[in-house]
This record gives C-alpha cells, structure tokens and sequence, in this order.
C-alpha cells in the first residue's frame, strides 16, 4: 500500500455538503487513507467479490408475514476488511388450506353431525401441534364457536400462546332412505318448534 496522493494518507476530502463546504470520505481511497500498490486480479481493487453461499436459517415460531429474521455476519463484507454486516431476511407466510391465523389465533371450521349436535359428542380437532380432543355439548347449533386455550401460535415476544377458535358447523346427512325420512318426520313432530318465529312480522 502507499499514500493515497488524494487526501494524503487523512481518509478526508473536502467537498460541498448540500450549501455548505465540509469533509467527507474521499472518493479515490473510500477513507481509507492509502491505495494498494497493484490492483487484485479478482475484485480489481475493490476490495470485496460477489459469492453466493446457501445457508440454514432458523425461524423462531411466531413469525407472521414482514417478521425480520436477522442472521450475524452474513450482509455486505466490511470495509477494509472489516467485520461483514447482517442479512435480514423478511418472512412471508404461506396461507393454510385448513387454519386462519388472525395475530397469534388460530380459527378453523369443524364439521359434525346431526346426532352429534343434538346429543353432544368427544371429537378430534386438527390443530397447529396435531389431533386434540373437544366435547361439543348436548344441543349445539350450527356456528357455535368453541375456543381452545393455548393452542394457537407461540407469542414472539414473550411466552404463552394464543388460542385456537372451533367454529361447528353441521352436515346434514344425504340420501336418505324411506326410513330415515320417516325418523326424521316423526322427530318433527316430537319437536314441533319455529326456529323463524322471532323474525317474522
């Protein structure tokens, strides 16, 4: 290396700063005071080479889409060799066929039947760790929300989770033979009630 003739060796150079006069890194040696005496073949004297590296990053849970993941050491290179910067990388979230995330709840639909809904059931719900087991209660109506404690996604900051909201729906059966029709004729008129009657004028 020898003495950058620009700046003389000071990294500064005076230049015009919008109206007014200053310093500011000089633009032949880029602060560093002193030039190479000959060029790289590789970076030509720039000092820094491109380089592709494929790397494993790990995701805490919690993230949602525009979450900065930061990894150390794998930005820009530093300047004169300096320590490199950090790679940020921006998360962007995949929506689910099954489950909607809203901030760190889950909400998903839960089919069940006719007997189920009006005798109660155990059932399994899918869920963000697997199966878990939920009781749906005698008499259920159709979107009736059920709420499963901790069981959405982890908090980012912090501890604890969210929850996950079960919303019933129920499926009515189909093809119905002569006899189920006339079960379901006969439970009309043990059950004679107008689910309408509050809505009619």
């Amino acid at each position: 290396f020898y003495t950058c003739p620009a700046c003389e060796g000071s990294g500064r150079a005076r230049g015009k700063l919008g109206l007014f006069a200053g310093h500011q890194a000089c633009p032949q040696c880029k602060g560093s005071g002193k030039l190479p005496s000959s060029r790289c073949n590789s970076c030509h004297g720039a000092g820094t080479v491109l380089k592709a590296e494929r790397i494993a990053v790990k995701i805490p849970p919690g993230v949602e889409n525009g979450s900065n993941v930061r990894v150390h050491g794998k930005g820009h290179a530093g300047r004169a060799g300096g320590p490199s910067g950090d790679l940020y990388i921006v998360t962007r979230v995949h929506p689910h066929p099954f489950f909607e995330r809203k901030g760190d709840n889950i909400y998903c639909e839960v089919p069940i039947t006719v007997t189920e809904a009006a005798l109660g059931a155990k059932i399994e719900v899918p869920t963000v760790d697997g199966k878990a087991s939920m009781r749906i209660p005698p008499e259920t109506n159709s979107g009736q929300v059920f709420r499963l404690r901790n069981m959405g996604v982890p908090h980012l900051k912090g501890t604890g989770r969210g929850d996950q909201f079960v919303t019933i729906k129920i499926v009515l059966p189909r093809n119905l033979d002569a006899r189920s029709q006339e079960l379901f004729r006969e439970l009309g008129r043990l059950h004679p009630e107008d689910p309408r009657r509050e809505i009619r004028q």
